[in-house]
């Protein structure tokens, strides 16, 4: 990916124009099944958050740099990717290759006494 600004939360999204790889996931409220019938789908955000971190992990592991993004409203992405309406947008993910300058924050993660306590 090319060098890009620091990165707010306004409307320039240049990192949308640069990237080689977006990824665009969705998930299903209700889905059609081989006989015809439509089946409610159970715990679809919480399946699709624990694939989406470990898709996530794995382009990471491969050695690139990811970014999420989620636009708000998202139903644009229905019709720009031929998507049926059972099919919800959920995140997109910006992928490639970090460029010799990227900065990646520096976080602190908490003492692990702060965030969990043991019974």
């Amino acid at each position: 990916m090319q060098a890009l600004a620091p990165l707010g939360t306004d409307a320039d999204k240049r990192f949308l124009d640069v990237a080689p790889w977006l990824i665009a996931v969705f998930y299903e409220r209700t889905g059609p099944e081989r006989d015809g019938h439509k089946a409610k789908r159970y715990y679809p955000h919480e399946s699709t958050g624990i694939a989406c971190g470990l898709l996530l992990a794995a382009l990471h592991h491969a050695g690139l740099a990811t970014l999420t993004h989620t636009p708000s409203p998202m139903g644009f992405l229905n019709r720009l990717l031929g998507r049926p309406r059972h099919e919800v947008p959920y995140l997109l993910v910006v992928a490639g290759h970090p460029t010799p300058d990227c900065r990646v924050p520096d976080i602190e993660r908490l003492p692990l006494d702060e965030i969990v306590t043991f019974l």
